[in-house]
């Protein structure tokens, strides 16, 4: 058996505990002003914040270690055009079913419908996989755990970092994303979660007057 090996947790920062509290109250203020945008401008962005926040997404804890995620990076105008092709197409069909009238509803105060042009605007589209398992050299598979779960820590680090770049970005899941392993080829392993479409807000840029719910209703010490 192969014995783990561990090394001395020396460098974690230390501070005193008014500090502790200033900086977990500035972050909160910080985070708090995070929205999703839907108006995104063309507008170009230096590919190094998109690779930092990566990395950043990438320190993530996962089940046994395994890091089931991989990240896609999609700026090619050809292949945006695709993808939001095949998600308005599969958009179309969802918003038109009967069986998902409800969950329109609940959504139109946020504004969405089938029409998905943001997919073709923003700069840049995360596509963002889940590896259930991996290809061993033999041939063989190696089995990834709490696999969702890692992989949304990732996404949520991930879009923290993106928001604290001074960047904007959307959470988008098509109602069947099984075309992202097609136009992005992706092996069978791997299944989209979602794209994350990233980019600077456009001037006229709006989102939806909403409130979240107070800490009492989301919290609890005991």
């Amino acid at each position: 058996m192969v014995k783990p090996r561990f090394s001395l947790l020396s460098d974690y920062p230390q501070y005193p505990q008014e500090l502790m509290k200033q900086r977990s109250y500035e972050f909160y203020k910080a985070m708090e002003k995070r929205r999703s945008v839907r108006n995104f401008s063309d507008r170009p962005v230096d590919r190094t914040i998109i690779e930092n926040c990566l990395r950043a997404a990438a320190t993530a804890p996962s089940g046994a270690n395994m890091q089931p995620w991989y990240f896609v990076i999609v700026s090619d105008p050809a292949v945006k055009r695709k993808i939001r092709e095949a998600s308005e197409k599969v958009e179309q069909a969802f918003y038109s079913q009967n069986g998902t009238r409800k969950w329109v509803k609940e959504l139109k105060p946020l504004g969405t419908g089938p029409e998905k042009p943001f997919l073709e605007t923003a700069p840049y589209l995360i596509v963002v996989f889940s590896r259930y398992y991996s290809l061993l050299p033999d041939g063989g598979k190696r089995k990834h755990y709490y696999v969702i779960e890692s992989v949304g820590i990732a996404t949520g680090i991930l879009i923290t970092a993106i928001h604290h770049s001074g960047l904007a970005c959307l959470t988008y899941t098509p109602a069947r994303m099984g075309f992202l392993n097609r136009i992005l080829s992706r092996p069978k392993n791997e299944r989209p979660f979602l794209i994350l479409v990233v980019g600077y807000p456009s001037a006229d840029a709006v989102v939806p007057d909403i409130t979240k719910k107070p800490f009492n209703e989301v919290a609890v010490f005991i």
